[in-house]
């Protein structure tokens, strides 16, 4: 009888310990898939509204995760991490080639382009000739005496270099020399480090039009031109056109200089190699690439989806976001 006893209380002491680790090993499994922590998101300036929204959805579903963005021309984010060695788990580019060139390989190993977008001459009523002004004549009223023009600064901003580049395309449209240079001439005090703050120029009448992104029109309610596809760098099918056309702009280092040529415009994300928090970088942009999460909320701030993209980096790309990309073919 005591040896049963004694059996029955080891059988007893047994169950406890294994239920005991059991449940031990299901809270380390529900840690290990638990999203939490703190994510430092570098961004284009022009997406600062959008990803205000989606940072809110994002933590309907991840509570846990704390996310801290700074804003900045794409090219000023990118030398942030490259200059300066600061860390971030998330970039966004205005333009996905300053991700390939400033980044890739030594800070970042792939590359999804994720959205495009269009140049626009953006304006409000109390504008110079905003009764009068249209898409066949705005850049003659631009180049009035009287007109005072915003406008990014190449160097730190894609929107910066994109100005330039539509100026020239629209030399080629209308068959007039000069619209650049003239332009350029204009005004050099309104020039500002990122898209996003013409707003305030134009928001305070400090200067008529500005050239912005039409999403960011779209989404302040603000007037806009719209200019000819020849023009505006948003349609693949004139992809040669703007390739015929180029900027040069400072380069990775003091005295070195890019050259940017033309091209449909696309903006890219990626994970540098050191971000702190990769599991919960590689989560979010998992939600900020899917249709229904980030993606629409994209398309309804005036954005045009480009998921699935072809990369370059299809194989660098983390294994859960494939499903967003797809393998670069090179023409033949």
């Amino acid at each position: 009888m005591f040896s049963l006893t004694r059996k029955f209380a080891f059988f007893c002491f047994l169950s406890v310990i294994l239920s005991c680790n059991n449940r031990t090993e299901q809270k380390n499994d529900d840690n290990t898939n638990t999203i939490g922590g703190e994510i430092i998101i570098f961004h284009a300036g022009s997406m600062a509204l959008p990803i205000k929204q989606i940072n809110e959805a994002f933590n309907k579903e991840y509570p846990d995760v704390k996310i801290l963005t700074e804003s900045a021309g794409s090219v000023s984010c990118a030398r942030k991490i490259t200059d300066l060695g600061k860390m971030c788990d998330i970039f966004i580019s205005a333009d996905y080639n300053v991700i390939n060139n400033l980044l890739i390989p030594q800070y970042a190993s792939w590359n999804i382009k994720f959205a495009s977008n269009e140049m626009a001459l953006v304006y409000n009523e109390s504008s110079k000739y905003a009764n009068t002004i249209n898409t066949e004549n705005w850049y003659e009223i631009i180049l009035r005496d009287d007109v005072r023009i915003g406008r990014s600064d190449p160097n730190a901003d894609p929107c910066g270099y994109r100005t330039i580049l539509t100026l020239k395309l629209a030399e080629k449209y209308y068959h007039k020399d000069k619209i650049l240079s003239q332009v350029l001439l204009k005004d050099k005090k309104y020039m500002r480090p990122k898209e996003v703050d013409l707003l305030a120029l134009l928001e305070t009448n400090s200067v008529d039009y500005i050239f912005l992104y039409k999403s960011v029109a779209v989404q302040h309610n603000l007037k806009y031109i719209t200019l000819a596809d020849e023009i505006n760098l948003k349609s693949e099918k004139f992809s040669n056109l703007y390739a015929s056309v180029d900027v040069v702009i400072n380069g990775k280092k003091p005295g070195e200089y890019e050259t940017i040529s033309g091209e449909t415009m696309a903006y890219g994300i990626t994970i540098p190699k050191n971000a702190p928090n990769q599991k919960a970088a590689l989560a979010y942009i998992d939600y900020f690439l899917a249709a229904e999460g980030g993606m629409k909320i994209i398309i309804s701030n005036g954005q045009s989806s480009l998921i699935p993209s072809y990369t370059d980096t299809y194989l660098n790309v983390p294994d859960n976001l494939k499903k967003y990309v797809k393998k670069y073919q090179p023409k033949t």
